[in-house]
């Protein structure tokens, strides 16, 4: 993946490379789905945005849909992306689709939302949560980065999505995040692929921004490139409690997030840091 040199500073948090128009059912791409969403962003100050609808919901996504809301928009840079998860019935196909339109993409977001109990999301409220509840946690967190390691080898993403999900529901392991996280994240370093700073943990039961603190440390050390991203599955979501993040970035120093264009990433200065 080539990288460009940064492009000038910035004075907002001007991207949003997680969104879900479809929501979770199959819906059409069309200029009535998408255009609340572009104006909602042109609202909030949002000039590039990636579509990322998982997978499993490819059959709605339409790229000449797409090229029409962009020639109604030329203001507003509209990628064409997707979330690649590990659903064992459904990431066969998605894996399939990704590889089959990758000249198409400009994105591709990796995550795992199962974990050994196939038939369930372990993220979903309140119902997950019984996958944590009386098991070995430091066992759950390992076999979850193991799966982020898999996505992250796959040759087939450019950006790792809500790194630590699996803290959802607010369980805890014993050993220290950096040691359980930091062989995944030397990966996604030597992949050359990006992690996303995600505002949803904030609005989840574990009301904290994904990846956590301890994870940024060894991110930022690691010299991993960051995307902003709201995970927003109503265009009312869009950008959602971007002031706190960009305090957050600020904290730690971080000045340049990433955009793309067919899978080559720019890092762009923000004044966030």
């Amino acid at each position: 993946m080539q990288v460009t040199q940064p492009s000038t500073l910035n004075p907002q948090l001007f991207a949003d490379y997680h969104t879900h128009p479809q929501g979770h059912r199959v819906q059409r791409y069309s200029l009535q789905l998408l255009q609340p969403w572009i104006d909602a962003a042109r609202g909030k100050g949002i000039t590039d945005i990636a579509f990322t609808d998982h997978d499993r919901y490819h059959a709605g996504i339409d790229f000449d849909e797409l090229d029409r809301l962009r020639e109604k928009n030329p203001g507003i840079k509209i990628r064409a992306g997707i979330e690649l998860d590990n659903d064992p019935k459904t990431s066969g196909a998605g894996r399939k689709w990704v590889k089959q339109n990758w000249e198409r993409l400009d994105f591709v977001l990796g995550s795992v939302h199962y974990l050994s109990q196939p038939d369930q999301m372990f993220d979903s409220v309140p119902d997950g949560a019984r996958q944590f509840s009386g098991h070995d946690i430091d066992e759950i967190y390992s076999d979850y980065f193991r799966r982020i390691r898999e996505i992250a080898a796959s040759d087939l993403v450019d950006c790792l999505a809500h790194l630590d999900l699996v803290k959802i529901h607010g369980y805890r392991p014993c050993t220290p995040i950096a040691e359980l996280v930091d062989e995944t994240l030397e990966l996604i370093r030597s992949r050359n692929l990006a992690i996303e700073l995600s505002t949803a943990g904030w609005r989840k039961p574990v009301k904290e921004l994904y990846p956590s603190d301890g994870i940024l440390t060894v991110a930022i050390k690691k010299a991993i490139p960051f995307t902003v991203a709201s995970d927003a599955h109503s265009w009312a979501q869009l950008g959602e409690n971007y002031e706190r993040l960009a305090q957050k970035m600020s904290v730690f120093g971080i000045r340049e997030i990433c955009v793309f264009e067919k899978h080559r990433r720019r890092e762009v200065m923000t004044n966030a840091g």
